[in-house]
């Protein structure tokens, strides 16, 4: 493959291309799957395979992927999912072009699923950049499946919304079935709740980045994922840090016509995250999930409304609707330095809230809400605060976790 000096690439990319073949002029769609350590990376592939084909040629690149400090099971399983690909691509006459590349020595520093994603994203960039074609990056995971429509669908989106740089994509966790315990079933259920809640209560705030930011779950134009720096080489939350910095570019969308089918398995790979929080959950035996008080985001909405207000007139920290405890957490945060600095740029108020949020962006919310719960407003059972916003809302009010995930899941579709 011939290959032009792109900028992105040049500056920021972990290593050069890997792959040689030259794309096809009508590839439009990458599908990039970090794996490791993965027992069933096949029903993943066959998952993709079983889609209804878009217009556009689709290639998967499978990220196959261990650290130096990784033990030798790991890369003994690596060797086993490496033959099983093999064997796959060879058996299975696809309609769509399957990849794997294989990194088995990354520096533990770096290991991990944002440089693994990263790797395969990078290289999408540069299949594009081959064929001069601002293509689809779609990121995946390799113990997820899909709908039949998931590439289709991904393809129209993107036609019907030429100013988005990205979307999230709606996922639904497998909430019954034999293949998972009992437990693990209601500890998704609980877990799927808890994230569709937050999403919830920040869109209830009034904050413009009121989206999921799930790694299986999303998508961007190749253009604006290296205009954004690509993706990071966080170990954990990479998708999160991610998603974000495509969301400020503006136009970011939700495709809610198709649909991911996320692992609900417990999983120690990762700080945290789904696999993580199942086993914490499971293993600390609760029977009651908790999450943030509904509480912190009526402070944080009365907060949002005094924007307008912020901007007009020299408000005072001391003067704000909000309790003594965000009142500190904006102290801590340098807030009035930071209002001074964000008005002195700006000419109007539209660019002024644009800038505010920019400080004020969602790793700030998140940390704001850990510094209310830790010093306010303390976690709660789940379903009660569930049953909070759906009264806040005027909604209907489930009693059972199950409940009240399918009506926010329904709510979100909508």
């Amino acid at each position: 493959m011939h290959l032009k000096v792109n900028f992105y690439l040049n500056k920021y990319s972990f290593q050069p291309p890997k792959l040689t073949d030259n794309p096809s002029e009508n590839l439009g769609l990458i599908v990039v799957i970090p794996c490791f350590n993965e027992p069933d990376l096949i029903r993943t592939l066959k998952s993709l395979d079983s889609c209804i084909e878009p217009k556009c040629d689709v290639e998967i690149i499978v990220v196959l992927n261990a650290g130096t400090h990784h033990p030798d099971q790991i890369h003994l399983q690596n060797n086993k999912t490496k033959e099983e690909f093999n064997s796959f691509v060879r058996e299975k006459k696809s309609k769509y072009k399957f990849h794997l590349i294989e990194n088995s020595a990354l520096p533990k520093k770096h290991a991990g699923v944002g440089l693994a994603r990263k790797i395969g994203m990078d290289e999408a960039v540069a299949r594009f950049d081959a064929i001069n074609t601002d293509g689809l990056i779609v990121c995946f995971d390799a113990d997820a499946e899909v709908a039949e429509n998931y590439l289709s669908e991904i393809e129209q989106h993107f036609e019907k919304n030429p100013k988005t740089p990205g979307c999230s994509i709606h996922y639904e966790h497998p909430i019954q079935g034999n293949e998972f315990s009992e437990e693990i079933y209601k500890g998704i259920i609980n877990y799927e709740l808890h994230l569709r809640y937050y999403n919830q209560c920040l869109l209830f705030a009034g904050l413009p980045y009121a989206y999921h930011t799930v790694g299986s779950s999303m998508a961007v134009r190749s253009s604006a994922y290296q205009k954004q720096g690509g993706m990071n080489k966080r170990k954990a939350g990479e998708d999160f840090y991610f998603i974000h910095k495509i969301i400020a570019l503006g136009n970011f969308t939700e495709l809610k016509s198709t649909q991911v089918i996320p692992s609900p398995r417990i999983s120690d790979r990762v700080p945290f995250g789904t696999g993580k929080a199942i086993g914490d959950w499971i293993k600390e035996g609760n029977e009651d999930y908790e999450t943030y008080a509904f509480a912190i985001f009526k402070e944080i909405k009365k907060f949002v409304e005094e924007i307008p207000n912020l901007y007009r007139q020299d408000l005072e920290i001391n003067t704000l609707d909000i309790s003594n405890e965000f009142k500190e957490y904006l102290i801590l945060n340098l807030f009035t330095e930071r209002l001074a600095e964000i008005k002195s740029n700006t000419k109007d108020f539209k660019s002024f809230e644009k800038r505010f949020f920019v400080w004020f962006d969602a790793f700030q919310i998140l940390k704001l809400v850990h510094y209310m719960r830790d010093h306010k407003f303390p976690n709660q059972e789940l379903v009660s605060q569930v049953q909070e916003l759906q009264k806040t809302k005027g909604w209907s009010v489930q009693k059972k976790s199950l409940e009240s995930l399918l009506f926010l899941r329904e709510v979100e579709k909508s």
